[in-house]
């Protein structure tokens, strides 16, 4: 029989309901866990995620944590009951599921797990049980995949020096730690390890004002992992993760549609109005350590030795410092030390320590490491800053050890913090030692600590989705 003679063209009926069935069956290997264990995003799902203006519309929502993280009515779905053998994939997936279900316990039934070396409580945390339940799980079960592909000095390396050295450090330490895994069948995540730093260093070519090499090298990395393994078509990149603390970096995301859209961008530029997503994406915070450690950088007088009401020194570059100079830069007040620059015999941690409320402004982008060295030093941080998702704030309660502000707010700087009584400053100052330790850095890194964290908010979003064989 002839085939091609007596074959007719589908009518366009046929293709109408053919064609989205096939389009729609590219988009099942990922599904949103709806009503997620940690609810850091809506009822919508992850990896479907396309073009079109509706979605986009939505990602350019602030879309912040909820006050306790958890959604305890969440269903697990039922796992294939036949004999049938599970593939990697469904055990890593039936994993989760049960990490999820003993969570949702600790939270329901207010468990607390045993922990000799720290056990979070208290309200700087919006949930501390099902967080603490969560992070032990996490050091149980979490296996991250290091794509080895790549050279250094662009991939696996980046500089650890300098205001941005937070991004090389944690580079070098996802690459040693026990978390890793050789096998990527067993991982739950998959680490692209590109530094946007080092890309910036050795790519660009100064004052090209191109950015076509940047973004080809990151997309062309993706490109080549996505024709080697099958893991990033499986999720469409969306048990994908990229760190970097360089400003350029949300931009170099948005070469490759799914990075941007889909993976787990771990970010110190955390700027809801530059389509930072705090439903997948990481806050990753801005840490400066002058001399390559932690020496010096901890501990400060008690809230009675504190003299200064609110401290600022730096460079006035955005807006918002700007305003901030314009209203407070006359230093008429002597509550008040607001300066471009110290005094030569001035110290800048002298004055942390000194002060009881310490300003910590958007410069050009929202990070800045005055955050973090406000808690090293016992002084209360005053986030100065529009579209910012703080660090961690899907476990940590920020408003109950920090004040939040906009620029809205900088006219009434000192009415505000002289309305906070002694009391409430009191308690808050407290309460950022107590959460300090989740922001230090520590060579080789210890349990809470700021490692230990960020790959928590990672497993957090890992938690959030489920990703299906195609």
């Amino acid at each position: 029989m002839d085939f091609m003679n007596n074959y007719h063209p589908p009518s366009r009926f046929v293709w109408l309901i053919v064609v989205p069935l096939v389009l729609m069956v590219g988009y099942l290997g990922v599904q949103s866990s709806k009503g997620t264990v940690w609810v850091l995003s809506s009822d919508k799902k992850v990896a479907s995620t396309n073009l079109s203006a509706t979605v986009e519309a939505e990602l350019a929502k602030d879309q912040l944590p909820k006050k306790d993280g958890l959604d305890v009515t969440r269903k697990e779905p039922q796992m294939n009951s036949s004999k049938k053998k599970l593939s990697n994939l469904e055990r890593v997936e039936a994993g989760l599921g049960q990490v999820r279900a003993a969570v949702r316990e600790a939270q329901s039934k207010n468990q607390t797990s045993n922990d000799p070396e720290y056990v979070p409580e208290g309200p700087c945390y919006w949930n501390p049980k099902a967080f603490h339940r969560s992070y032990l799980e996490m050091e149980k079960h979490f296996k991250i995949y290091v794509y080895e592909d790549g050279e250094p000095p662009v991939f696996h390396y980046s500089s650890s020096k300098g205001i941005l050295g937070i991004e090389g450090i944690l580079i070098h330490q996802i690459e040693l730690s026990k978390f890793r895994t050789n096998d990527p069948e067993k991982a739950h995540v998959y680490f692209l390890p590109f530094s946007v730093f080092s890309i910036v260093s050795y790519v660009y070519v100064v004052d090209s004002h191109d950015w076509g090499p940047m973004k080809n090298t990151a997309s062309d990395y993706i490109d080549s992992i996505s024709r080697k393994y099958t893991y990033w078509n499986r999720s469409l990149g969306s048990d994908h993760f990229m760190l970097a603390c360089h400003d350029w970096a949300p931009e170099i995301s948005t070469v490759v549609p799914y990075l941007f859209k889909n993976s787990i961008r771990v970010l110190c530029n955390a700027n809801t109005s530059e389509r930072f997503n705090p439903s997948k994406d990481v806050t990753l915070p801005e840490i400066y350590l002058p001399q390559g450690t932690m020496k010096g950088l901890i501990g400060g007088p008690s809230p009675s030795k504190r003299s200064v009401l609110v401290f600022y020194a730096g460079g006035i570059h955005g807006y918002i410092r700007q305003v901030l100079m314009e209203h407070w830069g006359k230093n008429d007040d002597s509550d008040i030390e607001i300066h471009e620059y110290l005094p030569k015999n001035v110290s800048y941690y002298g004055m942390i320590r000194k002060t009881k409320y310490c300003i910590c402004p958007s410069g050009y982008e929202v990070a800045s490491p005055r955050m973090v060295e406000a808690l090293y030093m016992g002084c209360v941080p005053v986030l100065l800053k529009d579209h910012y998702v703080a660090p961690f704030s899907d476990v940590l309660n920020w408003k109950n050890f920090a004040v939040e502000m906009t620029s809205k707010d900088i006219p009434n700087l000192k009415k505000i913090l002289m309305s906070i009584s002694q009391k409430r400053y009191i308690k808050m100052q407290r309460r950022g030692l107590q959460v300090r330790r989740h922001f230090v850095v520590n060579f080789p890194p210890k349990r809470y600590d700021v490692f230990h964290m960020i790959l928590h908010s990672i497993w957090l979003r890992r938690l959030n989705i489920q990703v299906h064989d195609t």
